[in-house]
């Protein structure tokens, strides 16, 4: 049928079978059909076009569900024209089209869609009817949104059964139990995070793309190496200060129920008013920095200057006050406007120097990592979201558990790395002994005090990193002690083990467990159907960037001419 031409005799494997064939070759050849008969035992059908002698019959055999052509007559005078919106093109035929395409990439935009069909029959369909293609399309392959709020309940008691100690729990609103909240975490991640990570939390959001919209929370840390560890993640209705507050208090709760003591932690996040309010009364005693590369790309964004956004990174970094005021003053050589912007943001919440808190070194979250997981999956039904971090979470682990079995260093790699580096560049040093555990170490450029006792030198390096540096090593080696214990115990090779050492197992395929869901309830069965949130995606093009409550509240940046010294304009664009 490659060739799409027919002949008397020709036999299909059923009606269904014929039908297809005859409508791909309706559309392939470009000529409309008109349909005079057909059921399930016969088929006749014509050209549509006035006076266009083409018609074909087909009958069903007897005893067998086969169809075969019965007659074929004439042939094509209408000069086959029809290109533009094929009645035959309809939403089905262009599901059947790009179901594997789908399959294969879940972001097959309808433009894209437009353009594959075009390409392949000559003919331009509606954009609206490929976007109403696609969303049957990935219903019919994933499932319904509407499945997906119904099927919850069922899918985090697997994550339950099949992953003992996870926390797994949708919580509904109204009398007809829509949804609201959802909150996950794998009971391999919670141990992983209390044994082997950095005591370091990133905080933020992603929208969802499905009919019901929606927004993912997470919360991230970094293992021994500077890797990405998913801690929790949530699924909220809506993403406002009562849905931060909810999802840092299931946090606590899920940190609470596996440790004996709170850890003493650091939050990093975008500074929304949510997250900040959130943290002060769910984690009073931690501290919360903002993240740098959110604080980076606003300044870039607000004043389209790449020299502002290293010098605040240099500010950022900066282990002395001195040197941390030497770069604001560059900020404000550079854009007196940038240096009154960034006052907003108080610097004991983002610079090194003046940061209370300990972030070994990690300025920035890696929320945004995290994200990318499910960029694919953002327009799927909600279980789908949960089923790719799922999904990711088991292989990463099993990856992670076996490149590490082959280390046989004591630090992480990224860790170990920095120490070597430490450890050459301590041999150039000359050590001077004050007393047990202070000492003054002399290089070519400066002189160190280093107090072993205390895990600190005054380049503030051992302290802002948790790993000694070049001036502690130097101290640490000419009094014969192991450089490696006066290391932070996070950055160890059996930390990073520990991490992983707990396996996140497989949730059985819906068709399995949603038969348990299936099963009848004797008593209040309507209170364990979950229905989707009232709230739809709106009509129209979505931002493509989430807005920050702290950018709506900003003042907004008035331009300046270096020409004629007015605002309001750039020098390109004076009339002076």
């Amino acid at each position: 049928m490659g060739d799409h031409n027919f002949f008397v005799g020709q036999e299909f494997l059923d009606v269904k079978a014929f039908r297809n064939a005859i409508k791909e070759a309706a559309i392939a050849q470009h000529f409309e059909l008109r349909i005079v008969k057909s059921d399930l035992i016969r088929y006749f059908a014509k050209c549509a076009t006035e006076g266009c002698p083409w018609r074909i019959r087909a009958i069903k055999l007897p005893n067998a569900p086969t169809f075969t052509i019965r007659s074929l007559e004439g042939s094509h005078t209408c000069g086959k024209n029809a290109q533009n919106g094929h009645h035959q093109a309809s939403v089905d035929w262009i599901v059947s089209f790009i179901e594997e395409r789908l399959r294969d990439n879940i972001n097959y935009k309808p433009k894209d869609i437009l353009h594959d069909i075009h390409k392949q029959y000559g003919i331009t369909i509606p954009y609206k009817q490929a976007w109403r293609a696609k969303e049957r399309g990935l219903a019919a392959i994933y499932g319904s949104s509407e499945e997906g709020y119904c099927l919850l309940p069922a899918y985090c008691e697997q994550i339950k059964k099949t992953n003992p100690g996870s926390i797994a729990e949708v919580f509904t609103t109204g009398a007809d139990n829509r949804f609201q909240r959802l909150f996950v975490s794998f009971y391999a991640s919670m141990y992983g995070f209390l044994n082997g990570c950095l005591p370091i939390v990133g905080l933020g959001g992603i929208q969802l793309k499905s009919k019901y919209l929606g927004t993912l929370l997470s919360a991230t840390a970094f293992d021994a190496d500077g890797g990405l560890f998913p801690l929790a993640f949530g699924v909220v209705d809506t993403e406002n200060d009562d849905s931060w507050i909810w999802f840092l208090s299931e946090l606590h709760k899920a940190l609470e129920m596996n440790s004996e003591k709170m850890p003493q932690l650091t939050f990093l996040s975008d500074g929304q008013k949510g997250i900040i309010d959130a943290v002060r009364r769910k984690f009073s005693n931690s501290a919360h920095a903002f993240c740098m590369h959110h604080l980076t790309e606003s300044i870039g964004r607000e004043f389209k200057n790449s020299r502002l956004v290293h010098l605040l990174w240099k500010a950022a970094y900066a282990t002395t006050t001195i040197a941390f005021k030497e770069k604001m003053a560059e900020i404000e050589e550079v854009s007196p406007e940038a240096a009154k912007w960034i006052q907003q943001f108080p610097p004991s919440r983002w610079a090194l120097v003046y940061f209370e808190g300990t972030r070994y070194g990690h300025l920035s979250s890696n929320i945004e990592e995290f994200n990318r997981w499910i960029l694919e999956a953002r327009e799927l039904p909600i279980i789908q979201v949960i089923e790719q971090i799922h999904s990711k979470l088991m292989s990463e682990f099993k990856d992670r558990r076996i490149k590490s079995s082959s280390w046989f260093s004591v630090l992480a790699p990224a860790a170990e790395t920095q120490m070597l580096e430490a450890i050459s560049r301590a041999s150039t040093y000359q050590v001077l002994r004050s007393d047990e555990v202070e000492f003054e170490v002399i290089s070519s450029e400066r002189s160190d005090i280093v107090n072993i006792g205390k895990h600190c030198c005054s380049c503030r390096d051992w302290q802002l990193y948790g790993i000694p540096c070049s001036h502690a090593v130097a101290a640490l080696m000419s009094c014969r002690k192991d450089v490696y214990s006066f290391t932070e115990k996070c950055f160890t090779v059996a930390n990073y083990r520990e991490t992983y050492a707990k396996e996140i197992h497989l949730i059985p395929q819906k068709i399995e467990w949603k038969k348990i869901g299936e099963a009848p309830i004797p008593m209040d069965e309507d209170a364990q159907v979950v229905r989707p949130p009232k709230f739809r995606r709106p009509p129209g093009r979505p931002e493509k960037k989430r807005i920050c409550v702290e950018d709506l509240n900003r003042e907004k940046h008035t331009v300046h001419c270096s020409r004629c010294n007015q605002t309001g304009h750039y020098k390109t664009t004076c009339k002076a």
